[in-house]
Parts: C-alpha cells; sequence; structure tokens
C-alpha cells in the first residue's frame, strides 16, 4: 500500500507559481514533478486566492503581537493588584490575633 506523500510549503508555491506563469501546459507541469494535474490546479487556485493577504500578514502580526502585549500587561497589573490585596489582608489578619489557617495561606500567595 502506498503512503501519502508530503509536500513543502515552498514545493507547492514552486509548482503553483510555475503553473500561474502558463508557459506550459498543466499536465507538462504536473508529469515534470510526478504529481496528478488536480494537484497543480488546486495548489494554483490556492495561491491565487492567498495572494492578497501576503502583504497584510505584517501588518496583522503588528497588530496581534501590541494585542498581546496589552492583554498580558493588564494581567501582570490585574497579579499585582490582587498580591496587593492578599498581602494586606494578611497583615490585618496577623496584627488583629485572627489565625488563618495554613492551608488559606498557601492558596493565597
Amino acid at each position: 500500500m502506498k503512503t501519502r506523500r508530503k509536500f513543502t510549503s515552498e514545493f507547492k508555491s514552486k509548482v503553483a507559481l510555475e503553473a500561474l506563469q502558463e508557459r506550459e501546459p498543466i499536465h507538462e507541469i504536473a508529469k515534470r514533478y510526478e504529481i496528478h494535474p488536480a494537484q497543480v490546479t488546486q495548489w494554483k487556485k490556492a495561491l491565487l486566492e492567498g495572494a492578497g493577504s501576503v502583504f497584510e500578514k505584517e501588518k496583522d502580526k503588528g497588530e496581534e503581537e501590541l494585542k498581546r502585549k496589552q492583554k498580558e500587561d493588564r494581567l501582570y497589573k490585574q497579579i499585582g493588584h490582587l498580591q496587593v490585596q492578599v498581602d494586606f489582608l494578611k497583615e490585618v489578619h496577623r496584627k488583629c490575633g485572627v489565625p488563618v489557617p495554613e492551608a488559606e495561606l498557601d492558596r493565597l500567595g
């Protein structure tokens, strides 16, 4: 039984670009690379459909990274705020002489 071949994205783009140039028929390109002509057509179609996103990705990456960083900063700020509250409550309990169970101290940090 044959195993399914896996192709790299570089190989797929190379074949799709050749098909896009239309210097030779798709069946000849497929024969040269030993793949089915339908596969060449599919890769060519995928290249054409995804071509517009090539130039958007850099902008989107920057925006996604900025949003991730902002969310991370907000979460760290919230963690810091909660830690201050825990420390305050521990100090109040200590000053008032109210014992806090050891399990609670471990859970609270």
